[in-house]
């Protein structure tokens, strides 16, 4: 059987790889191509597959490995497979990989993630600033999921009050109008000491108009002139640059986005972030 193989903590360490650089242009006929890469891989490849955003290539070996490598060659990781795996294909974003083994006759799914390293300097927490394990969130005031997510943190934050802390990170989606300012005027509202009554307040708009946030902020009592001048201010819009920066370098384009220590959670029921703090704070991961 295909052991159960969690492509995280458990990768092997990533092999350096310098991708030649692209060839000259080539014509037959009425066809014309050139090479954009060419690099090596470290066993005979049996299958192939390449993710639709051109951020993930996925070879088979004869080794019975999958390497997963950058489409520049920067090795990422190895996952095992079992000996008689013959052919893989995997989903859109190479989040999950599929496995065709001819010996057994079966076909394998498997969840593909990858640990990050994202900076949270300056970021609003939650919870004990020293606990062992961090929630990384990234969100969007807007978002009726990341709304709907908000009272499960809470709980979750509720039951371990000694173990985890939450962090938040901005990433306002283009297709929610007022999200971005709403990022901005919890950032400012965050200088005046205010950043989690504003959050608060903010996921419980339930109609968004141009002015229901300065409302929010004249409601939970923010000084407005102070308030006017920061969501204007250069500081508050690099701060919210930051965010949507760090969200990019985790390859992150969607909300809510949940990372446990690292790493990343796509199951976000109460049970199942348990059992990742639970987990965390046995395994001793890295915040």
């Amino acid at each position: 059987m295909l052991k159960k193989t969690i492509l995280c903590a458990a990768l092997l360490l990533p092999l350096t790889v310098q991708a030649q650089e692209p060839k000259k242009n080539y014509t037959a006929g009425n066809l014309n191509w050139s090479i954009q890469a060419s690099w090596p891989i470290p066993a005979k490849p049996v299958d192939i597959a390449q993710s639709l955003d051109n951020k993930k290539v996925f070879i088979l070996g004869s080794d019975a490995k999958v390497y997963i490598f950058t489409p520049d060659g920067k090795q990422l990781g190895v996952l095992p497979v079992d000996q008689g795996v013959s052919a893989i294909d995997i989903a859109a974003r190479g989040e999950m990989l599929y496995l065709a083994n001819e010996k057994a006759k079966t076909y394998t799914a498997i969840d593909v993630s990858f640990n990050q390293k994202i900076d949270i300097t300056g970021a609003p927490v939650r919870g004990k600033e020293d606990a062992p394990v961090t929630l990384v969130l990234f969100s969007d005031f807007e978002c009726p999921w990341c709304g709907k997510l908000e009272p499960v943190l809470a709980e979750l934050l509720a039951k371990n009050p000694d173990k985890l802390r939450i962090v938040f990170k901005h990433l306002p989606l283009p297709m929610h109008q007022q999200a971005e300012a709403a990022s901005l005027a919890s950032i400012a509202a965050q200088k005046q000491g205010k950043f989690w009554e504003m959050h608060d307040a903010l996921f419980q708009i339930t109609t968004w108009t141009p002015t229901v946030i300065d409302e929010t902020a004249q409601r939970i009592g923010l000084d407005m002139v102070r308030y006017k001048a920061d969501v204007a201010g250069q500081e508050v819009q690099m701060q919210l640059a930051k965010d949507k920066s760090d969200a990019q370098l985790a390859d992150i384009s969607a909300t809510p986005s949940l990372f446990i220590n690292g790493r990343p959670a796509r199951d976000r029921s109460l049970p199942a972030l348990q059992k990742m703090v639970d987990e965390a704070v046995t395994g001793g991961g890295a915040k």
